[in-house]
């Protein structure tokens, strides 16, 4: 599975902070076997978002982002994410909230979600490492059957 890694961040766009959130994307994901074929940081900007997330799209099933996923003036990637998608799919945002909340309260201020658009599934996760690890490691089962559903033939489905 080609796979897309998209961190939002102003200071690790700008080379002031390493971007480890990233990293614990590629971590976590290692026992799907992706192949990493785009690695991005780019500015909690919407449409610098926007075109970072259409162009993964064109050639990975799978583009995961860290960051931008609260309720801050920047936080920006559950809209640039909504403007590509063509199928929202709320239950990864819904489960990474629950899941979470019993670890820390401020998990209900996530914006985080996820869609489809042609054959990729989107999936946005928090910002810090702890999160990352902590949301992804909860959707790890259900992200192959996802891409495997959305790259089915018509004459496939049902």
């Amino acid at each position: 599975m080609k796979v897309a890694v998209i961190t939002a961040s102003d200071r690790s766009s700008k080379g002031e902070r390493e971007d480890i959130s990233g990293q614990v994307i590629q971590e976590v994901l290692a026992p799907l076997k992706p192949e990493i074929a785009v690695y991005k940081v780019v500015p909690d900007d919407l449409y610098a978002l926007e075109a970072a997330l259409r162009e993964a799209a064109e050639t990975c099933q799978l583009v995961v982002t860290t960051g931008g996923t609260g309720i801050g003036p920047r936080d920006v990637t559950p809209e640039a994410t909504r403007r590509v998608i063509d199928k929202e799919l709320p239950g990864f945002g819904e489960i990474m909230r629950m899941q979470t909340y019993a670890k820390t309260k401020k998990s209900i201020l996530s914006r985080a979600t996820a869609g489809t658009t042609g054959g990729t599934l989107i999936i946005n996760l928090p910002g810090t490492p702890k999160g990352v690890r902590e949301c992804l490691e909860l959707l790890l089962d259900a992200i192959p059957h996802a891409v495997k559903l959305i790259n089915q033939a018509p004459d496939e489905c049902g």
